[in-house]
């Protein structure tokens, strides 16, 4: 008969960032298992549970005994089976008494070919497997396959040595409400389990499987799923937030999560005077080092309270919540003295200690590759008309947030702290913002710097890693990529396209490859470089929703300037939509070919040699589109340059269907080479349209 399965091992406390995968593991290995089995059906549904003291699953529809299976066994070939006079072997009689049937007749055997020779078979059927059997099978497999973060050697009250991530006390194996006797880690299973550690003194017994997780919930005082927790202490942080904005990274929410069987929310208060803390670092604090969740209020500044999740409900909260604020103060006065201390000495009178920082150590220190970015921010600054000035101080300052104490304790803060202590020592604005604004983005979807002075900083931080770490040999390799350069990549090109900055991507390179001239570890690989840039571009259009041979069409022409790809590709996107479309694109892929493997023997077309009426039409419609086309081009009506192209498609056809291109008059060849040659120059000013040919 069909019915729940539920196992339940139950352990000490389990570590809280690893729980998740263990319960999903725990979950998947049992289910798998029986799955290969063939003790559940298709319809069976498993429910995995973990808390900080557990590791459980509950799976549906589960057989007490796996049906007999129809096995069709190769025995031998028979020229080992019979000898010569067609009478058993003794291999064949040692073969059938190792397969479990020694009183088999060759009559009772299957003779049928296998391969090019003839084999004996037996087919037979094999009685179904017990779930006890089949289930301390899987269990086992199970265990030893389980993700642990680093096993604990522990000895049993036996005396026996067991080795798991934490120590196991009781486990549960039920069969619908039958207890199924299987034995792991020195353990018998049983029907009984705990319940919370404080709420719920005493043995639980779990009638059966199906009431499982409410027998913990109301009797044990545990929510056995870890979802259900989950979103129970989202539900409870949102109430108690109030008006206030909650701030629960989901990180946050797993990490608590693994922490808690019966979570309750708290609200707590700190000192108002450790507002004047920057918040990044109050919230840093309290998330990182006390699990704690911070509150805004509707704009986003901090509020002096916070909340957090205990795992003990009483009706007297108080001894809780002071105790969480007396933890947390001592936290928030680190914060304080270390902000107070940096504020001490200004930015700029760090840029000395980059020197005794480590970069890379083929590349030098930090000072020297603030000078790098310095150097090129100023070259970028000057190519857009910015405030080359401010671009040069704010990268000068951009890394010397790294050798304050805020940043040393809390590193994730650096370029934030940065912006602070720029403001506090009084420079300008945009050289204080682009201590934070020149990691951005930081990653996918993230913001771009808001100031030039940002934009122009960030620029110059990522081209100087990405050729200079390059430059040594260390380009991303398969799914490594350990200095980061696919995302540096993907924010120059981003900065590059959505603010439309009209900046050769070549010479931001050589730029960048120049700064190191002299560093014998270095090799120029700027071509590299932005060959796997125009890779990332591709994949950044591609999100975008452009088809891949549209942008092919456009990034194939190894595009230098990015300010108007997105205009290019518009444009291409409409003409690929026009019926004159396809028959262009394969005749302008017949022309790229052509042009491929003949030299072009003239430079310009001859007129009176144009014979064929073909060719003098074609000839004529370019030289009256050709007016329209290069103003469309010039002020960037990239859509309208291609619609009016769509008008030859007649021509060209009647060009390639009249007249002969490789005539034997090489004059006459020379000169046709020629038009062709003007037609792909003038098809191909806005995308390399051959890319659209099916």
């Amino acid at each position: 008969m069909n019915q729940t399965l539920l196992v339940e091992l139950l352990t000490e406390e389990l570590p809280p960032k690893a729980l998740a995968r263990l319960g999903d593991a725990f979950a998947a290995g049992i289910f798998n298992g029986l799955k290969s089995r063939d003790f559940v059906d298709a319809n069976a549904v498993a429910t995995a549970f973990a808390t900080p003291r557990r590791l459980a699953v509950a799976i549906s529809n589960v057989r007490a005994t796996s049906p007999d299976k129809s096995i069709r066994e190769k025995v031998l070939p028979v020229s080992v089976a019979l000898d010569k006079e067609g009478n058993p072997t003794p291999p064949l009689a040692k073969k059938l008494a190792a397969l479990g049937f020694p009183d088999l007749k060759v009559a009772d055997l299957e003779r049928a070919a296998d391969g090019k020779a003839e084999s004996f078979f037996y087919t037979y059927t094999a009685p179904g497997s017990t779930l006890h059997a089949g289930l301390q099978a899987v269990l086992e497999e199970t265990i030893a396959r389980l993700p642990i973060p680093k096993l604990m050697s522990y000895q049993r009250p036996d005396g026996a040595t067991v080795q798991f991530v934490r120590p196991a006390h009781k486990l549960i194996a039920l069969h619908g409400a039958d207890v199924v006797p299987l034995a792991i880690l020195g353990l018998s299973a049983g029907r009984s389990t705990l319940g919370h550690r404080f709420l719920a003194p005493g043995e639980i017994a779990i009638a059966n499987a199906e009431s499982y997780a409410a027998t913990l919930e109301v009797q044990g005082k545990v929510i056995a799923s870890v979802t259900a927790r989950k979103e129970r202490i989202r539900a409870s942080l949102l109430e108690q937030a109030g008006h206030d904005k909650v701030l629960m990274p989901e990180s946050l929410l797993d990490e608590v999560t693994a922490l808690v069987e019966w979570p309750v929310v708290y609200p707590c208060q700190f000192e108002e005077s450790f507002l004047s803390v920057p918040q990044e670092c109050l919230i840093l604090t309290m998330q990182t080092n006390q699990k704690y969740f911070a509150l805004t209020d509707s704009h986003g500044k901090l509020r002096s309270r916070f909340l957090i999740v205990s795992n003990l409900e009483t009706t007297d909260p108080q001894h809780i919540i002071g105790g969480n604020e007396r933890v947390v103060r001592p936290r928030l006065s680190d914060a304080k003295f270390f902000f107070e201390q940096d504020k001490k000495k200004k930015l700029a009178d760090r840029l000395p200690g980059l020197a005794n920082v480590v970069y890379h150590n083929k590349l030098g220190t930090q000072a020297q590759r603030t000078e790098r970015v310095t150097a090129l921010a100023g070259k970028i600054a000057a190519s857009l008309g910015a405030d080359a000035a401010l671009a040069e101080r704010g990268a000068l300052l951009a890394k010397t947030d790294l050798l304050t104490d805020m940043v040393g304790e809390f590193p994730e803060l650096q370029g934030i702290m940065g912006t602070y202590y720029a403001r506090h020592d009084g420079e300008h604005d945009e050289v204080a913002l682009a201590a934070s604004e020149h990691y951005q983005p930081r990653f996918a979807g993230d913001a771009l710097p808001s100031t030039q002075t940002g934009t122009v900083v960030a620029l110059a931080d990522k081209l100087e890693t990405l050729v200079g770490i390059w430059g040594i040999g260390l380009q991303p390799t398969g799914d490594k990529d350990p200095f980061a350069l696919r995302r540096h990549a993907l924010g120059v090109l981003r900065m590059l396209v959505e603010k439309r900055l009209p900046l050769s991507l070549k010479t931001l390179l050589q730029d960048a490859a120049q700064l190191f001239a002299g560093n014998a570890n270095f090799k120029d690989a700027t071509g590299e470089v932005k060959d796997f840039m125009l890779d990332r571009l591709r994949g950044l259009l591609r999100e975008r929703g452009f088809a891949p041979n549209e942008i092919e069409a456009v990034v194939a022409q190894n595009p230098d300037r990015l300010d108007n790809i997105v205009e290019r590709l518009d444009a291409v996107k409409a003409f690929a939509a026009l019926p004159e479309a396809e028959s262009l694109a394969a005749a302008n892929k017949r022309i790229t070919n052509i042009l491929k493997k003949t030299e072009v023997g003239a430079a310009t077309v001859n007129k009176d040699l144009l014979k064929e009426q073909a060719e003098s039409g074609l000839f004529n419609v370019m030289l009256e589109l050709k007016p329209t086309v290069e103003a469309a081009f010039g002020k960037g009506d990239f859509t309208g340059t291609l619609k009016t192209l769509a008008r030859l498609r007649d021509n060209v056809d009647a060009f390639f269907n009249d007249v002969m291109v490789m005539a034997e008059d090489e004059q006459l060849r020379n000169n046709r080479l020629a038009l062709l040659s003007d037609l792909h120059g003038m098809m191909n000013q806005v995308a390399d349209i051959s890319k659209l040919a099916a």
